[in-house]
This record gives structure tokens, sequence and C-alpha cells, in this order.
């Protein structure tokens, strides 16, 4: 992939405050004194992986609102969400912890065949940190992190919810996989007419226009492009009251003929980043908006054997959803605030989901919780300044990663390789015979947190 120049000025204004280094009109504002707080709107799309948006290589899909966005503001390469599932990475967004903290089910997505399984009552997320400083806070579309009270999303400092609370419903009809009704305005059912990330959008901006006058949190978490696979104008697929645990739960579309279904789901994502950014600047929000872009896991390259091919793409990456390697979690994801962030720089700094949670509390000048294992972004974003080094981890069940650097150290209960990720983004050869030093030391740390981590849950 190749690497974008570092700065590309949007503006010849723009250009002229940018002084000698591209960063420099950031830090004289910051200089200017305290900012008002700004609003924050996270949007996250369901499986989109690391190769599917235009911007990021996809040949086909067009993607122009989210090629805008990344023009306008910061584009990352190492980007990464905390787990390879969905639960996993939605409780890492909202805590701002790793989320085997929680127990083991968050280590993969929770089902709702255990439906006393939710996240934890006493855990300290985004909007309870954010109400704090005086923010309205709205959650519109896919939970999954539990799925009756007191698991759900209105318990956890959401001031308004609308959407699902499992992982894959209809995206017409809004049944779940169960065959039961599953679209809730905050804690009841409250059915809907029409296709899921459309709805989204119209909650999300109802919202925003509801709170255009004071700070407010917007999470937009979309559940395109997960199955099952509908573009939007098609029927819906489930029905009240039957069983779709079996492969039917895809969808309607037989082998080869998902492909172009996927792409107008991975458009719909893109159409509703337009119409959540013409919003922002209709209400004339965009001077004081922080927007952040980025999806939950890896896509699929297939589904058991099938549909290989005509899902996802992770671009150069190895594996796919539900797997350590690179492609189940490593991310488009582009942050915007014309203001505050250059336009059109890249960064390859290494940053992860559970980031988030300390940058808005930086940027709303509130208190992070206690016990929080991400770290701010704000000099990157804002400064350009690299972020502290560190070292990060996986673990879906048997199988776990860490990453040091340009190092990755992927393993299992036998066996572990090491790979260069500077020179080697497909995790293709494994060089630990000669890096023994360094896979010794990588196999220390990840014990270490091993016993952190499950220090609460194990």
């Amino acid at each position: 992939m190749e690497r974008r120049e570092f700065l590309k000025c949007a503006t010849a204004a723009l250009a002229g405050r940018l002084l000698a280094h591209p960063f420099a009109s950031i830090a004289q504002e910051n200089s200017e004194g305290a900012r008002s707080r700004p609003n924050i709107i996270l949007i996250v799309a369901d499986d989109l992986g690391y190769g599917d948006l235009a911007c990021y290589g996809h040949p086909r899909n067009r993607t122009p609102h989210l090629d805008m966005l990344a023009k306008e503001g910061l584009k990352f390469t190492d980007f990464h969400a905390n787990g390879p599932m969905c639960s996993p990475t939605r409780a890492a967004i909202l805590t701002g912890q790793y989320p085997q903290r929680f127990g083991t089910p968050f280590e993969s997505a929770l089902s709702a065949k255990s439906p006393d399984i939710g996240l934890p009552v006493d855990a300290a997320t985004i909007p309870q940190t954010l109400k704090k400083a005086g923010y309205a806070t709205g959650m519109y579309g896919k939970w999954h992190l539990g799925y009756h009270p007191p698991h759900m999303p209105t318990y956890f400092g959401f001031d308004d919810f609308r959407g699902l609370l499992t992982g894959d419903g209809d995206h017409i009809s809004h049944i779940s996989r169960s065959g039961d009704e599953d679209w809730y305005h905050n804690e009841r059912i409250e059915m809907e007419a029409g296709y899921s990330s459309d709805l989204i959008t119209k909650h999300s901006i109802d919202f925003m226009r509801k709170n255009k006058d004071r700070p407010f949190f917007l999470y937009v978490a979309h559940l395109v492009i997960h199955f099952p696979w509908q573009a939007p104008g098609e029927n819906a697929h489930r029905e009240k009251g039957k069983d779709y645990w079996g492969l039917e739960k895809l969808g309607p579309h037989p082998e080869g003929q998902v492909a172009p279904v996927v792409q107008k789901m991975v458009e719909a994502v893109d159409r509703s980043v337009g119409e959540i950014m013409a919003a922002i600047k209709t209400l004339g929000l965009d001077g004081n908006t922080f927007v952040f872009f980025t999806s939950d896991n890896g896509g699929y390259r297939a589904y058991q054997g099938k549909f290989r091919g005509e899902v996802s793409s992770n671009g150069p990456c190895r594996g796919e959803k539900g797997e350590v390697w690179e492609g189940g979690h490593r991310e488009p994801a582009i942050a915007w605030w014309p203001t505050r962030i250059a336009p059109g720089t890249v960064t390859h700094e290494t940053a992860m989901t559970m980031d988030l949670l300390p940058t808005y509390a930086e940027l709303a000048g509130a208190a992070a919780p206690k016990g929080v294992d991400g770290t701010t972004l704000t000099p990157l974003l804002f400064n350009g300044k690299p972020l502290p080094k560190r070292t990060v981890f996986w673990r879906k069940e048997k199988d776990w990663a860490v990453r040091e650097g340009p190092w990755k150290l992927v393993g299992d209960e036998e066996n572990c390789q090491l790979f260069n990720l500077d020179t080697d983004i497909g995790e293709t050869t494994d060089v630990s015979a000669q890096n023994a030093g360094v896979v010794s030391e990588m196999l220390a740390s990840f014990k270490t947190w091993e016993r952190d981590v499950d220090g609460r849950s194990r």
C-alpha cells in the first residue's frame, strides 16, 4: 500500500496557518487557552475488513464519503480492534479495558443462548464518563453486550438507545437469529420499518438536532456489513418465530450471488457517513465536532468453506474475523476534526479501540475511570507525536497474539510464530528461529499480561 505524503493542504487558508510543521497550528491553538468541549461522534461498522474501503485500496467498492473523511482528516494504517469478534471489541471501546478482564465469554461473541451474560454492571463506560462532564449521550445500532436489564445500554450511561441487542438481526425485519423481535427503544421492543443503516442514521441525526446546543457523545453502531447479507431495498429474510441458527442465518442469497450484495452494504455504510457529515455541517457543528470511524473486527473471507472471495477484503493481511492474524483485527480507521486535525495526513502508529475512552475523556475534560488499559491518542491526533512504546495483546480462547513495535508473536497452546510486520504485513514468514531473544521476551510479557487480566476473570 502506497504511503501518502504526510500533509496535503485542503485549502490555501489552512496551508498558511500550518507554518513549518503540519501540526503547528494545532499547537498554537492549544496555547491560546481552554477550548470548549467538542461533540464526539464514534461510527463503528460491523465486520468491515481492512481493505473494504476505496481509500484502503478496494478496487470496486465506492466509498466517496469515507474517502473524503480520510482526505480531510487523519488515516490510520495500523489501527486494531481489541478482539477478532464483535463483543470483545465493543466492550473494549466502551470501557477502555482489555475485554479479557470481564471473563472468558468476552473473548468471543456473546450468545443469545446464554442471555444472562452481559457487560458487568460495575464497568465504567464512555457515556458514564462523559455525562459527568455535561454530555448528552445517545447510541443507535448494535449493542451485543447483554440481552436484558441490567446489561442494556441505558444502564451504562446512554440517555437514548434505539437498535438491536443481539449480534445479527435481519436488516429489514429486525428479527434475531432466534426468531425474536430485536429492535428496541431504550428497554422496550419498538419495531420500525426500514433498513438497519437507514434507521440508525435517521435516529443519529435526530439526536444531533436535539442536542446541538450542548456537547454530546453519539455512538453510531452499524450492523452492516454483518450477515444476514442483505442489500437496501430487498425483502426481509427472517420471520418471527422461526429458527435461524443454521446457515440460513447468512441470508437469502446462494453462493455466487453474495459479492454484489455485500458491495451494496459497504456503500450503505458510506452513505450513512455522508448523511451524518452533511448534518454536522448543516447544524453548524463542524468547527467543534470530533468524528472517529472504524470497524469492530476484520471481515470474513469465506464462511465455513462457502462464499469464498465473496464477502470482505482484509487487504494484504492474513486471516479473517475470528482469528488473531492481522486480518482478524487490523481495521480501517479515520479521525476527523477540521479545526484540530491536519487534513490529508496518514499515521503508521499502532493504536487500538481501547484507546478511545481515554482520548474522549481528555477531550471532555473528564477523569478517565481507574484501571483503563488504553492510552490517549490526543498527542498523535493533534500534534503528530508518536504514541508511547507499549506491548499490546489479543486472546481468543486458545489463540493469542502479542505486538511490540514491528514484532508480532502469534501462538496457541502448542506453538508460536514471530513476524516482522514492517516487512511482512501478510504474516507469511516465521522468523522466530533467528530472533529467539525477542520470542522469549514477548512470551514472558504475554504470560505476565495473562496473570493480570485473568486476576479478575478467573
